[in-house]
């Protein structure tokens, strides 16, 4: 009697012990499982996160912008509709948006669609002139215009440069950092079938339809997704610009993206009305 209790005993050790094994497995294998998923997450996540932070071309371009308040996030981001805005637009749209970084107020709503306009960009560098697309994009023009008479972009630094694509050199935040905005954003305008070629200044934006101030030059093709508002063309001075581009970022943003080494700043903007 005394053995078979005894085989019992051992039996129910046995038994008792296999359950704590397999107790300590199940626990070992939900934590590896954890671990991984975790993992998972967090690249996920830095890589949506580098997207995003790029695609913006807008604001910061930790913030391309984004942004981009505006960046061409100077990252390619999926195409926004193009306007349906009939052009050259009679009336314009300027909702408040953001903190202004220089308080001038806003455009008025009534552009002169009919008229043709000319912007000379004075720099530390050399001069930079630009036929504006008034008859393609109205209010932009008209916000750009607007900004330049109020001395918004005066002594302002442009704060980005990249030379990988999309090739641009990006400006109008006063406050440098790519953060910064007129205080308003308007909607997109002249994205169908819009090209990103040598010479063409666009609106760098955080998104569709939150353009602001702030805006870029492309110097080299870029083969950006349709998704900033094309307003301008360099006729004079566009190798002012590809000599800065020569020179090379910082790469405080990145690989070929950050301040550029030769700074850039913003004299001042005058408008020559045709």
């Amino acid at each position: 009697m005394t053995g078979k209790k005894e085989r019992q005993r051992k039996l129910a050790r046995e038994r008792m012990l296999r359950q704590q094994a397999r107790r300590v497995k199940r626990a070992h294998r939900a934590r590896q499982i954890t671990i991984v998923g975790v993992v998972c997450l967090v690249v996920v996540g830095l890589g949506v996160g580098g997207f995003f932070a790029f695609a913006g071309f807008g604001g910061k371009a930790a913030a391309v912008s984004a942004t981009s308040s505006a960046t061409p996030s100077a990252s390619a981001s999926a195409s926004a509709s193009p306007s349906t805005q009939a052009e050259p637009a009679t009336t314009c749209s300027y909702a408040a948006g953001g903190t202004a970084s220089r308080n001038v107020g806003t455009p008025p709503t009534k552009p002169d669609y009919k008229a043709g306009y000319q912007a000379t960009i004075r720099t530390n560098r050399g001069d930079v002139v630009i036929n504006l697309l008034n008859s393609k994009a109205t209010c932009t023009v008209n916000s750009f215009v607007y900004l330049a008479a109020k001395k918004y972009f005066n002594n302002t630094d442009c704060q980005r440069l990249t030379t990988v694509d999309p090739f641009v050199l990006q400006c109008g935040d006063p406050t440098g950092t790519g953060t910064g905005g007129p205080g308003y954003k308007f909607n997109n305008e002249n994205l169908a079938g819009a090209k990103y070629t040598r010479g063409t200044i666009a609106m760098a934006n955080s998104g569709p339809n939150t353009n602001g101030s702030q805006f870029f030059i492309v110097y080299k093709n870029s083969t950006l997704a349709p998704s900033y508002t094309p307003f301008g063309e360099v006729v004079k001075g566009l190798g002012i610009i590809q000599n800065v581009a020569r020179a090379g970022s910082d790469n405080a943003n990145g690989s070929g993206d950050g301040h550029p080494k030769e700074k850039v700043v913003i004299e001042s903007v005058t408008i020559k009305k045709t």
